[in-house]
């Protein structure tokens, strides 16, 4: 939709500051230590820690990271423990929002979750409340440069994607779970740049916001996001391109 970009799109033109780094790493870590313990160390018969591998590497993580994350999800290193948690509310507006968590202190997590949300005048809801608005998917974001978005869009589309959308500077490649790695390789091989490629909360539904409500939930977003314990924040909030850059200004 020309003119708007939804949160998925947002995130890839962020990008990571130097500031972050470590605290991306720590939640790269934690991803991958929870894929080894639910299917074991070997990336050849673990889907979750392929992903989460590559994921890393994606982001730079040092090699020798990634083997101590993996040891320590195997037990050869202490580790602790954490539990998957899935947050569910609405922002400002109305937008839903939800939040995929990994900690080792359940009630701590929904503590600080709970109360960004109320510091952004938004609340938590009751479980299922919007996870119904959500489908898992592969989310693979390739930048546009200066190439054809409508070639880059047919060469998705041979590699296999579902369906192919044009955001701003990037082109959003969609694929059925269990398909993206075969696309990313696909992509790979026709040496096409790749930002990211990852299991993604899509939305179902989009709601477009006015400005207010709009410059709150990008603010709630990013606090989420900074949360150690938070891997994932999605939503079904649509902005206009003059509100992120009033956002982004810090207007």
């Amino acid at each position: 939709m020309s003119g708007h970009s939804k949160w998925s799109s947002i995130k890839h033109q962020k990008g990571v500051t130097d500031a972050r780094r470590g605290q991306l790493f720590t939640k790269l870590t934690r991803e991958i230590i929870v894929a080894v313990r639910q299917g074991g160390s070997n990336p050849e018969s673990n889907f979750r820690l392929r992903l989460a591998v590559q994921r890393a590497r994606d982001n730079n993580m040092p090699l020798e990271n990634i083997e101590r994350a993996v040891k320590r999800g195997s037990g050869e290193l202490e580790g602790t423990t954490l539990v998957e948690m899935t947050l569910e509310g609405y922002g400002p507006g109305g937008a839903a929002i939800l939040v995929q968590a990994l900690s080792d202190n359940r009630n701590r997590t929904l503590q600080d979750v709970r109360n960004v949300f109320t510091r952004h005048g938004s609340s938590l809801g009751e479980s299922g409340c919007v996870a119904w608005i959500f489908e898992s998917r592969g989310l693979i974001a390739v930048p546009i440069n200066d190439l054809d978005p409508e070639e880059l869009a047919l060469q998705a589309i041979d590699a296999g994607a579902e369906d192919v959308k044009v955001e701003n500077n990037y082109v959003e490649i969609y694929t059925k779970p269990e398909e993206l790695e075969m696309v990313r390789k696909a992509l790979e091989k026709q040496e096409l740049s790749i930002v990211s490629a990852e299991l993604s909360m899509v939305p179902k539904t989009i709601v477009e916001l006015e400005e207010k409500p709009a410059l709150q939930t990008l603010k709630l977003l990013d606090k989420l996001e900074e949360l150690d314990e938070v891997q994932h924040v999605s939503s079904n909030a649509d902005f206009f391109d003059s509100i992120l850059e009033k956002y982004r200004s810090g207007a």
